[in-house]
């Protein structure tokens, strides 16, 4: 669905402060691939997302897109972010981020479908709202029956999955995760995340996933990545996955980097 190819992202280039944030990255992500991403801070996973989504262009290199499996595959390099965000969803940690706090739910829902707020041209029916209330019963938060209710009086738990249906019903071709559930408390970000596995197989969606939590990165998905001064230094499959516990994804990188994981966040979990 999507390929990278010696992409490298630098930051003040020519500068005292010049930073590279990634350096040449080779990934190629199949159709309804599952890739968990992890890494110590300033690894360049959320580099990665952004030059995925287009938020920062890259300093060399290209980026591929397929969107549908039968499609022929695209330079999307220098296309704008606004563009890709038609192709690309992408769930940030903040709640906050992902819909309108000042709008109904029901307004919020009818952007969603119409896939903007340009010309704002579907009517909000009896039929539209059933179907809204069935969507919304799938989070089992209640939501179906706030539809008048401004979004900015939900709590963070119910904004985040909110983002996660709407995300879901525009159907991306690549969905991009970046810590979603980090800043939910437990039982929301459970719930969250049992959502985002049954959306992801209900829908067939390709989803990459940044999370600070090893266990999780080795329990879920068909794929792992880890990374570490903006490369991208190991790439499982499910059966090397498999295979491994969090100690030894510890051992891992201290073999291949030949320091020691310093992110106590990531080695706690």
């Amino acid at each position: 669905m999507i390929r990278l190819e010696k992409l490298s992202l630098v930051f003040n280039l020519g500068t005292p402060d010049e930073n590279t944030a990634l350096e040449n990255i080779n990934l190629s992500v199949k159709a309804q691939d599952y890739i968990t991403i992890i890494g110590s801070n300033g690894a360049g996973k959320t580099s990665l997302f952004n030059a995925i989504s287009g938020t920062y262009a890259p300093h060399s290199g290209h980026i591929y897109l397929r969107e549908k499996p039968e499609a022929a595959e695209r330079d999307i390099t220098r296309e704008p972010e606004f563009r890709r965000a038609r192709y690309i969803g992408r769930i940030f940690q903040n709640p906050l981020l992902g819909t309108a706090g000042r709008m109904t739910l029901a307004d919020n829902m009818v952007i969603c479908k119409q896939k903007g707020y340009r010309g704002l041209k579907i009517s909000l029916n009896r039929k539209l709202r059933e179907q809204f209330r069935g969507q919304l019963a799938e989070l089992g938060m209640g939501l179906e029956n706030r539809l008048s209710d401004n979004v900015e009086l939900f709590s963070g738990g119910q904004r985040q999955a909110l983002t996660l249906l709407m995300t879901v019903m525009s159907r991306p071709s690549l969905l991009l995760l970046d810590e979603h559930t980090a800043a939910l408390d437990p039982w929301n970000a459970e719930r969250v995340m049992e959502l985002t596995m049954r959306f992801t197989k209900e829908y067939k969606l390709t989803v990459m996933m940044i999370t600070h939590n090893m266990s999780q990165a080795l329990e879920m998905g068909n794929r792992l990545l880890m990374m570490d001064g903006g490369e991208i230094i190991l790439d499982l499959d499910a059966g090397e996955k498999a295979k491994l516990t969090t100690a030894g994804l510890v051992e891992r990188f201290r073999s291949i980097r030949n320091k020691e994981l310093a992110h106590d966040e990531m080695l706690l979990q």
